[in-house]
């Protein structure tokens, strides 16, 4: 598989999106993500991508368990910023929140769901139109000189 640069990070050209590897829109067998993700991984993909609000936090939980003993050969993406409902069968989205406060939070838990001591790539998930981006950024930023990110990105910012 070829590479391409990524800001500073080498990914494969092809990554793997772990979302439906969660019940998101129906049911998932965790068996089978994991051998998907080890498969992906051995061919030479090296970009996963997950989320915070994927399976209300049990994706990162599954590519966390995936990657033991292997979180060298992944270049690891997750997202925050979208909130979904935490109760009821169906997840209702709620909105964005791209306040500091909610990304330091939102980074701590994922970092431990994934149990990772650094992201790869972490990136905003939606434009909270609340908050200015600057600031938004700015926390994403403290992470990066805190060591707990290499990279900063943003997904479907659009005003």
């Amino acid at each position: 598989m070829r590479d391409a640069q990524l800001g500073s990070l080498t990914v494969s050209t092809l990554g793997l999106g772990c979302m439906g590897m969660s019940p998101m829109y129906g049911p998932a067998d965790e068996a089978e993500s994991i051998a998907t993700i080890h498969a992906a991984l051995d061919q030479g993909c090296t970009l996963l991508d997950t989320a915070d609000v994927y399976g209300r936090g049990g994706n990162e939980e599954l590519v966390g368990r995936a990657l033991a003993g292997r979180r060298d050969q992944a270049v690891l993406a997750t997202k925050f910023g979208l909130q979904w409902s935490s109760s009821g069968d169906e997840p209702m989205p709620l909105g964005s929140d791209g306040s500091p406060a909610y990304a330091r939070q939102a980074l701590d838990a994922s970092l431990r769901r994934l149990g990772v001591d650094h992201l790869d790539l972490w990136y905003l998930h939606r434009l909270d139109r609340r908050v200015p981006i600057e600031e938004t950024v700015g926390a994403m930023a403290e992470a990066v000189q805190a060591g707990k990110v290499r990279q900063l990105g943003l997904s479907e910012c659009r005003r």
